[in-house]
């Protein structure tokens, strides 16, 4: 099969077809035959070196998929070869075939194309889990989306905006405004034009918003704090502005500046609360994801929601495809097609 193993960190020009045999389903495991592949910021960061949760090298990357079962390992009962399923993990995903253990894979929802399938779980799940479970959003709250336009940014704006909030979302161009506005945004917001704490006071009458998530940590994470109202929550999911380089020493300091804190009296003060979440746990707690996948397929079906995909890709472009999610000129998801 044809795969990309990551042999070194670099650019995106390291990412390089290989050939590899086939694995056989061990027991509880699972073979899929990919057909399309999502991507996610944090395989960037790996590619760079820079993510914490990455395997040791060499490694084929990729968190989520999806395609057919292929074969099934002992011990799996309750899935069928030839069912179309989405496949979810910290690596694995750049492959023709990928064998996964079976708390790996999810249904996949019939309505939804391949394309929409591959883009749905990492980001529909990081942002539920940040609005649902930590923020614990409300339909009277005012939420504040950073980086909307972008993959959890759009799966968060529909979220938000399908349970009755007031939404604001940011994003760096007037293109990206209209996305976000015709997925249900009250008050898009472009960054670059526009001081967005001024903004929101401004359309809330001197107040703030109730709910933020965060993407990109340094100065929007202290303004973002700046604009939380008194017992307001916010999730942090993400460091976009995370640049260092570890063979420039004026990168550390710029990247140990931009980590986003908090500060524990000013928070009392307001009663605020911030928290921070990464998918990769629920991989070790299979019954806490299917509850969360439930309770989130049952609100996307209810409410007809679907992911954006931006931009799609042929399997041989991935490095392509790496460039554009790594210059901040994606909207929504990007695809690879296997």
């Amino acid at each position: 099969m044809k795969a990309y193993v990551l042999n070194k960190v670099g650019g995106p020009d390291v990412l390089k077809i290989s050939t590899l045999p086939v694995q056989s389903p061990g027991p509880n495991e699972v073979q899929v035959q990919v057909e399309t592949i999502g991507l996610n910021y944090a395989e960037i960061q790996s590619r760079k070196g820079l993510y914490g949760w990455a395997p040791k090298r060499p490694y084929i990357p990729g968190m989520e998929a999806y395609g057919k079962i292929t074969a099934l390992g002992e011990e799996v009962s309750h899935l069928q070869v030839g069912a179309h399923v989405i496949v979810v993990g910290q690596f694995g995903c750049y492959a023709e075939e990928v064998v996964v253990p079976v708390n790996q894979i999810l249904p996949a929802f019939e309505n939804f194309t391949p394309a929409e399938n591959a883009a749905f779980a990492v980001q529909f799940m990081t942002a539920w889990v940040a609005l649902f479970e930590i923020c614990r959003i409300r339909a009277t709250d005012r939420v504040l989306i950073q980086a909307a336009a972008g993959g959890v940014g759009t799966a968060a704006v529909q979220l938000a905006k399908a349970l009755g909030c007031e939404v604001f979302g940011t994003a760096s161009k007037d293109s990206k405004l209209d996305l976000i506005r015709k997925l249900g945004a009250d008050h898009p917001i472009n960054y670059h034009t526009e001081d967005f704490v001024a903004f929101i006071r401004d359309k809330t009458g001197g107040q703030g918003v109730d709910v933020v998530l965060e993407v990109v940590g340094g100065e929007v994470f202290r303004k973002s704090m700046d604009i939380l109202n008194p017992f307001g929550r916010m999730a942090v999911i993400g460091f976009a502005s995370l640049n260092l380089n570890k063979l420039n020493p004026l990168s550390w300091w710029k990247t140990w500046k931009d980590i986003p804190r908090v500060k524990i009296d000013a928070m009392a003060t307001a009663s605020q609360v911030v928290g921070a979440s990464h998918l990769g746990y629920l991989l070790k707690d299979t019954e806490r994801m299917m509850k969360i996948w439930s309770d989130l397929s049952s609100f996307t079906v209810q409410h007809e929601l679907r992911p954006v995909v931006g931009h799609e890709f042929k399997f041989e472009e991935m490095a392509v495809a790496h460039k554009l999610m790594e210059s901040r000129n994606s909207q929504g998801k990007i695809v690879i097609h296997v």
